[in-house]
């Protein structure tokens, strides 16, 4: 119940494919935000699709060691379905179209946009947002196990807008199908030892602790360099960069 919601929604792109897909152009009353039930307005190549998803523009994931982008992630913001098709329509020209448009003529044929109803959201649908369309529901099951051989990495970002993760929220980590991970896969998070000073010598000397293990996480979707893991337990907040290894 905890990784269904993700199953469809956390979606890497190898590159930015979501720069050339249809977007929302507007929305009634001239609204900046959509939410559940509201009309939006959208151009682009739509194919006779019906049902689709509503994402932010793609961002960029940015390997913590080597700063390679590894993918770009979409961040999923609700879903909506085709109402009415696109066309044309001829206007009256005001003196703004005419001067921009139609050099002196009386009318003007100007684009409509498709129109579709928001469905569901995670979050506000707003002017700008994408559309992809809607895969096949995956409903493999998971079997939670440790990798068959040894293996580390490092956590990229937190899913969302959040800096710091507790238990029960989602992470990207820098390692995918390329790299051997698998969904299921049971990892160990570490936190790095500290720094501190040994004393108990006749001259003081910096030392580092060692790293410690403070949580679990489960990996349930997989991209070729980037997979996404639920956080089982942490004994204190997870951020990018901590590390990884088998348990």
């Amino acid at each position: 119940n905890l990784i269904a919601p993700f199953l469809n929604e956390a979606v890497v792109l190898n590159d930015n494919e979501l720069a050339n897909a249809p977007r929302i152009v507007a929305a009634p009353e001239s609204r900046v935000l959509m939410g559940r039930g509201d009309r939006a307005y959208v151009r682009g190549e739509i194919g006779g699709i019906t049902d689709w998803r509503l994402f932010r523009q793609a961002t960029p994931l940015i390997d913590p060691t080597t700063k390679e982008v590894l993918g770009y992630e979409a961040r999923f913001v609700g879903t909506a379905a085709y109402v009415r098709e696109a066309g044309t329509t001829t206007v009256a020209a005001d003196r703004d179209i005419t001067n921009l448009f139609t050099r002196g003529s009386n009318s003007t044929t100007l684009a409509v946009p498709a129109t579709f109803e928001i469905l569901s959201v995670k979050e506000e649908v707003g002017i700008g947002d994408r559309l992809a369309t809607v895969p096949q529901r995956d409903f493999s099951s998971f079997t939670p196990r440790a990798p068959s051989k040894p293996m580390s990495g490092q956590i990229v970002q937190v899913y969302g807008d959040a800096l710091i993760a507790g238990q029960n929220q989602v992470v990207a980590i820098n390692r995918g199908t390329n790299d051997g991970v698998e969904r299921g896969y049971v990892l160990a998070v570490l936190r790095d030892g500290e720094r501190a000073v040994d004393r108990t010598n006749a001259r003081p000397e910096a030392i580092k602790l060692p790293d410690e293990r403070h949580g679990l996480m489960f990996v349930f979707r997989t991209f070729d360099r980037v997979s996404y893991a639920l956080l089982l337990q942490v004994q204190q907040p997870v951020r990018a960069g901590e590390r990884f290894v088998e348990p």
